[in-house]
Protein backbone atom coordinates (compact mmCIF):
# COMPACT_ATOMS: atom_id res chain seq x y z
CA UNK A 1 0.00 0.00 0.00
CA UNK A 2 1.33 3.09 -0.93
CA UNK A 3 1.62 6.17 1.16
CA UNK A 4 -1.05 9.26 0.56
CA UNK A 5 0.34 12.18 -0.98
CA UNK A 6 -0.17 15.74 0.51
CA UNK A 7 -1.88 18.10 -1.21
CA UNK A 8 -0.21 19.96 -4.51
CA UNK A 9 1.06 22.85 -4.34
CA UNK A 10 1.48 23.81 -7.41
CA UNK A 11 0.44 22.32 -10.91
CA UNK A 12 1.68 19.91 -13.54
CA UNK A 13 2.05 22.90 -16.35
CA UNK A 14 4.49 24.67 -14.28
CA UNK A 15 6.25 20.96 -13.92
CA UNK A 16 9.19 21.79 -16.40
CA UNK A 17 9.32 25.01 -17.64
CA UNK A 18 13.03 25.67 -19.08
CA UNK A 19 13.64 25.59 -22.33
CA UNK A 20 16.81 23.90 -21.98
CA UNK A 21 14.91 21.24 -19.97
CA UNK A 22 12.08 21.33 -22.55
CA UNK A 23 14.41 20.34 -24.93
CA UNK A 24 16.11 17.53 -22.92
CA UNK A 25 12.25 15.66 -21.92
CA UNK A 26 11.69 16.09 -25.62
CA UNK A 27 15.11 14.40 -26.46
CA UNK A 28 14.32 11.35 -24.22
CA UNK A 29 17.31 12.63 -21.93
CA UNK A 30 15.48 13.72 -19.11
CA UNK A 31 12.84 11.63 -17.41
CA UNK A 32 12.40 12.93 -14.25
CA UNK A 33 12.47 16.59 -12.53
CA UNK A 34 12.95 17.39 -8.66
CA UNK A 35 11.21 20.45 -7.09
CA UNK A 36 10.45 21.59 -4.09
CA UNK A 37 6.58 21.38 -3.79
CA UNK A 38 4.87 18.57 -5.25
CA UNK A 39 3.35 19.55 -8.93
CA UNK A 40 2.00 16.43 -10.28
CA UNK A 41 0.04 13.35 -9.23
CA UNK A 42 1.19 10.04 -10.51
CA UNK A 43 -1.30 9.29 -13.57
CA UNK A 44 -0.98 13.42 -14.69
CA UNK A 45 -0.41 14.00 -17.84
CA UNK A 46 2.07 16.94 -18.60
CA UNK A 47 1.99 18.33 -22.52
CA UNK A 48 5.30 19.83 -23.93
CA UNK A 49 5.42 21.32 -27.03
CA UNK A 50 2.36 18.61 -28.56
CA UNK A 51 3.85 16.03 -26.71
CA UNK A 52 2.65 14.04 -23.59
CA UNK A 53 3.81 12.69 -20.69
CA UNK A 54 3.05 10.77 -17.79
CA UNK A 55 4.04 11.58 -14.68
CA UNK A 56 4.03 7.67 -13.03
CA UNK A 57 5.99 7.94 -9.52
CA UNK A 58 6.25 10.95 -7.50
CA UNK A 59 8.12 10.75 -3.79
CA UNK A 60 10.13 12.51 -1.47
CA UNK A 61 14.09 12.42 -1.62
CA UNK A 62 16.91 13.80 0.15
CA UNK A 63 19.49 15.25 -1.83
CA UNK A 64 22.46 13.87 -0.49
CA UNK A 65 20.39 10.75 -1.42
CA UNK A 66 20.94 11.94 -5.32
CA UNK A 67 23.57 9.47 -7.76
CA UNK A 68 24.76 9.76 -10.84
CA UNK A 69 22.12 7.44 -12.15
CA UNK A 70 19.53 10.22 -11.20
CA UNK A 71 21.32 12.98 -12.26
CA UNK A 72 21.38 11.59 -15.45
CA UNK A 73 17.46 11.15 -15.13
CA UNK A 74 17.81 14.76 -15.28
CA UNK A 75 19.34 14.74 -18.52
CA UNK A 76 22.98 15.53 -16.74
CA UNK A 77 26.20 13.78 -17.09
CA UNK A 78 26.67 13.25 -13.30
CA UNK A 79 25.77 14.53 -9.94
CA UNK A 80 28.11 17.09 -10.15
CA UNK A 81 26.82 18.69 -13.76
CA UNK A 82 23.50 18.25 -11.72
CA UNK A 83 24.49 20.20 -8.98
CA UNK A 84 26.08 23.22 -10.29
CA UNK A 85 22.78 23.70 -12.90
CA UNK A 86 20.98 23.49 -9.91
CA UNK A 87 23.14 26.33 -8.10
CA UNK A 88 22.95 28.24 -11.12
CA UNK A 89 19.17 28.75 -10.94
CA UNK A 90 19.48 29.12 -7.12
CA UNK A 91 22.27 31.97 -6.48
CA UNK A 92 23.13 31.73 -2.97
CA UNK A 93 20.99 28.76 -2.09
CA UNK A 94 23.20 25.88 -0.16
CA UNK A 95 23.13 22.42 -1.39
CA UNK A 96 21.88 21.10 1.40
CA UNK A 97 22.24 17.04 1.88
CA UNK A 98 19.15 16.60 4.10
CA UNK A 99 17.29 19.00 1.89
CA UNK A 100 14.09 17.15 0.77
CA UNK A 101 12.89 17.66 -2.38
CA UNK A 102 9.49 15.98 -4.58
CA UNK A 103 10.60 13.92 -7.20
CA UNK A 104 8.93 13.28 -10.17
CA UNK A 105 9.17 10.95 -12.64
CA UNK A 106 7.72 10.63 -16.13
CA UNK A 107 7.74 8.75 -19.49
CA UNK A 108 6.30 9.40 -22.89
CA UNK A 109 2.61 8.54 -23.52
Amino acid sequence: MSEALPPKTCTIDKLVTKPADIARVLAGEKTATRRNGRYADPGEIMELDGKKFEVYKVYRQELGDLTDAHAQAEGFADLEAYKQYIMSMHPGMPWLPQMKVWTHEFRPV
